[in-house]
């Protein structure tokens, strides 16, 4: 356990962060010469897990404003911030009584990482993010600038920003790994390399918050939203995995039809299987149903192929021929990492337990298959809408049970109040209220 005086000396204030089940990322800061002791916590309320997306608490979700959570600072996650000078930071897993919180989010990962474990693997994750630097004028919310994909000019353009973006994930042990302009106008993609499940989730709250700190301070809007402009490119948040035993990968098997472990096989059909009830928890919010479109690269259909761009699952083959990981499409940025890396570990969980067989590849763009051939390959249309999702959900023992009754109750009656709230609204309205909360 970290104590005072491991602190570095030019520290005063310690942020405790959670991300709720609207997937807002939000923090207290102790401040470290308060007397409370040296066991880094703060006191939340338990209705902070009940709270939608704009800000009501949700009856339904079975909380109230009534009872106390302790959010407990995960002292491995503790790192200075590079953007915030005079400030920490810990990841916080929510505590009742002693013992992990029903509704914790965080908990219900390592619930799942558990899990894993006693099915002889573990996953190793990546959270691959797209994001919009903008600029709010007297005219409305402009892109910083009009390039295509992958141009240097967008490049020598942001050189400045994404630098300092880039120095501060690296300093935050975030290993960059590649960075281009994407097809929307201002819009960036900024990847960094996999760790282990848990790990992977921090870094992505770490990431969404890093970002959206030093855009501000260069007087830019970083947003991870779905999608803002009717016209440009929606921004993903593509979810890479594979799966590794005593340090190994063990997705690969040059043996294999496809060149993927049998294990990898059933745990990419138990992510198919179970994929419509999984966006709702991927794909969160109404917006988010904007972006999943078909011919938009953003996995609008039920089915999986080999480095196809179109398809929900892409398998990605190396230069050497080698199956290292796989990329799962239809997630963004406004979703909770912890439980959408949960709900996708015990769908490949299911399917490894229950044997499932892999489909074969789709190979070409299936909204450009007939519908005819498209019932006889078993490719289906992926929910358009969150309400579609959450009746897939309901539906979903399987997923449902994974999350535990409490959880899942709270989770849908927050995602069912954000329909009542959002699903009217235009995509200018949706921009205006949610650019910056995402």
């Amino acid at each position: 356990m970290i104590k005072n005086s491991d602190i570095p000396s030019d520290i005063d204030f310690i942020r405790i962060l959670w991300c709720d089940n609207a997937n807002i990322i939000r923090a207290k800061a102790i401040y470290k010469n308060s007397d409370k002791n040296n066991d880094y916590y703060v006191g939340i309320s338990e209705a902070q897990q009940a709270i939608s997306s704009m800000g009501a608490v949700v009856k339904e979700s079975g909380l109230s404003p009534v009872g106390e959570v302790q959010l407990v600072g995960d002292p491995k996650s503790f790192i200075p911030l590079p953007y915030s000078p005079g400030q920490g930071r810990m990841m916080g897993d929510m505590m009742k009584d002693g013992k992990k919180w029903d509704y914790c989010p965080r908990g219900f990962l390592s619930k799942m990482i558990k899990k894993a474990s006693q099915e002889g693997f573990e996953v190793q994750a990546a959270f691959e993010n797209e994001f919009y630097l903008l600029k709010r004028e007297e005219s409305g919310i402009i892109s910083t600038d009009n390039a295509p994909f992958a141009s240097v000019y967008a490049m020598d353009i942001h050189r400045e920003i994404i630098s300092e973006i880039v120095n501060a994930l690296n300093n935050q042990e975030m290993e960059v790994q590649q960075y281009y302009p994407e097809s929307g106008t201002g819009q960036q993609e900024i990847t960094i390399k996999y760790g282990d499940a848990k790990k992977a989730c921090d870094n992505q709250i770490a990431y969404r918050e890093t970002v959206k700190a030093i855009a501000y301070k260069n007087g830019f809007i970083a947003s991870f939203l779905p999608k803002i402009f009717p016209d440009q490119t929606g921004s993903g948040c593509h979810l890479h995995l594979s799966l590794w035993k005593e340090g190994n990968n063990i997705l690969t098997n040059s043996e294999g039809e496809y060149g993927i472990s049998k294990q990898g096989e059933q745990f990419i059909a138990g992510i198919l299987h179970h994929l419509s009830a999984l966006m709702a928890v991927t794909a969160p919010i109404p917006n988010s149903y904007r972006r999943i479109i078909p011919h938009t690269w953003s996995g609008a259909y039920k089915c999986w192929g080999m480095d196809n761009r179109e398809a929900a699952v892409r398998v990605i083959k190396e230069a050497d021929g080698k199956i290292k990981n796989f990329e799962l499409k239809t997630i963004d940025a406004s979703s909770n990492p912890y439980l959408a890396l949960g709900v996708v570990i015990a769908a490949g969980i299911d399917g490894i337990k229950e044997e499932m067989e892999l489909e074969d590849p789709i190979q070409k763009d299936p909204a450009d298959i007939s519908k005819k051939d498209q019932q006889r390959l078993n490719i289906k249309r992926l929910p358009s809408n969150l309400k579609e999702a959450i009746t897939e959900l309901r539906k979903d023992k399987i997923i449902l049970s994974s999350l535990g009754e409490k959880l899942s109750r709270a989770y849908i009656a927050i995602k069912e109040k954000d329909i009542k709230d959002l699903d009217e609204l235009s995509l200018e309205e949706e921009v205006e209220l949610l650019l910056e909360t995402y």
